[in-house]
């Protein structure tokens, strides 16, 4: 009897802070690319690598996600770091999950160049690499090329071509930050439930200034009528 061919699963992991659709580009070339039955989107719940950045609350994270996949099958996302206290370790992502799995699947870890060339600096890489293959995103044709310590252990990689886009998250954020709505950065940027999210939980917009309660002098008149000239007018949120 021919041998059964082995699960491909992939682990597509980031902070998502938001999703946007040069991820969804990426996760469609590593599926094409690699074979993959399926490919698991984790969600950072606190990347240990971005320490110093507040993120959108994880809920609101793994919904865009959701929103993004939704027409994506055989993409998923996984919750096991945002369901995971303190800061998220691949290593221990991967660890879980494969604890978690029977033992013929053939695990891939996507990442991209920037990821590839500091991958040295990861908790326990080298065990991580006895456990995964490399899938290496390879943007605007650019060859990625391992470190000289990652090529001197033996590992599988392979390189996963990348469609340009030109979609950020920092840029997507500071374009909703400066009061732009999200609807004009779908459907190019953002899928449009991924946009509509956004605009109903209030992401990423600026805050409305809160009032504050002070003692009412006599002459003040009624409180609803009293608004400060340069408060301007509160943004509305669904």
């Amino acid at each position: 009897m021919p041998a059964r061919p082995r699960r491909r699963i992939g682990l597509f992991g980031g902070s998502f802070d938001p999703v946007h659709q040069g991820h969804r580009a990426l996760a469609d070339a590593a599926m094409s690319a690699l074979g993959l039955d399926e490919l698991r989107w984790v969600v950072a719940g606190q990347p240990w690598q971005k320490s110093g950045r507040v993120l959108a609350p994880a809920a609101d994270r793994v919904a865009m996600v959701e929103a993004a996949l939704a027409d994506a099958p055989g993409q998923r996302v996984e919750r096991i770091e945002v369901d995971r206290s303190g800061p998220s370790y691949t290593i221990e992502t991967v660890r879980a999950l494969q604890a978690a799995e029977p033992t013929d699947v053939d695990w891939w870890l996507l990442i991209g160049q920037d990821q590839h060339a500091n991958f040295t600096t990861w908790r326990d890489w080298r065990e991580l690499l006895a456990r995964v293959a490399l899938a290496v995103a390879a943007r605007d044709g650019v060859e990625p090329v391992p470190s000289p310590e990652l090529a001197g252990v033996p590992h599988r990689w392979q390189v996963v071509p990348m469609p340009p886009h030109p979609a950020s998250a920092t840029v997507i954020r500071r374009r909703l930050a400066g009061a732009e709505s999200a609807q004009l950065l779908a459907p190019a940027w953002l899928a449009p439930g991924v946009a509509d999210l956004i605009e109903r939980r209030g992401l990423y917009h600026p805050v409305p200034a809160q009032p504050v309660d002070r003692p009412a002098s006599p002459d003040a008149g009624p409180v609803n009528d009293r608004v400060s000239a340069s408060s301007g007018v509160p943004q509305q949120r669904p």
